[in-house]
């Protein structure tokens, strides 16, 4: 009898030390949820020797999240909204390519917030910023661009399927209000106070895997 008693009371306290463990890999930032552990075995699934680079960027399609890592440790987390379209590397698709990329060149800096961008060069005008889940017929850069180069010849590299060529930038936007959810026309869009702040967080050559 007090054997099953003792044998209850250690499952138990198991089963407390397992979900205190779950609870603590569970994080809140910018009113984002997400688990570090999945997230770091996500990112480790696709290549071990990630947290030997200074800064890496990895887009979450799926839960439309963009974490910044230094050094294989989460520094930041942030809200995103990839192609409307889908995934994908085919020119003139208007999606969003995967697997791993660079970023190519930084554009845009000390512009005002909401600056945009026509041909990656301001315009002098600054975009009304749509908080609503309203999609326009207008797709505007706004803020800061981060231009995205593929790494993977075959894949997002290439005649073709070129992200570069495709210019597949990560920027702001004036449909704030679109932000975790697919709306894009092939770009990563970001809050610009958020494209702002990674703009000065991650230097040219950093890598950024889409997955």
């Amino acid at each position: 009898m007090l054997f099953n008693i003792l044998i209850r009371k250690f499952k138990l306290l198991i089963f407390f030390i397992l979900f205190l463990n779950s609870c603590s890999t569970m994080i809140m930032e910018n009113n984002i949820n997400y688990n570090k552990n999945k997230v770091l075995q996500s990112i480790a699934s696709i290549d071990q020797s990630f947290n030997q680079l200074e800064s890496l960027l990895y887009v979450d399609i799926d839960n439309q999240n963009m974490f910044l890592l230094k050094k294989g440790t989460v520094f930041k987390v942030y809200k995103i909204s990839s192609s409307y379209y889908g995934t994908g590397s085919e020119a003139n698709s208007l999606k969003t390519p995967l697997g791993k990329h660079e970023i190519y060149r930084k554009l845009g800096q000390n512009l005002p917030v909401n600056a945009i961008l026509k041909g990656r060069v301001w315009n002098g005008a600054i975009a009304n910023i749509i908080t609503e889940e309203v999609d326009t017929d207008f797709d505007h850069v706004t803020s800061r661009i981060l231009w995205l180069d593929g790494l993977e010849v075959g894949k997002n590299k290439g005649k073709g399927i070129d992200s570069r060529s495709r210019y597949i930038y990560i920027h702001g936007t004036a449909e704030e209000g679109l932000i975790g959810k697919p709306a894009s026309d092939g770009c990563i869009r970001m809050y610009n106070s958020d494209v702002i702040e990674l703009f000065e967080l991650v230097e040219e050559k950093a890598q950024v895997w889409i997955y």
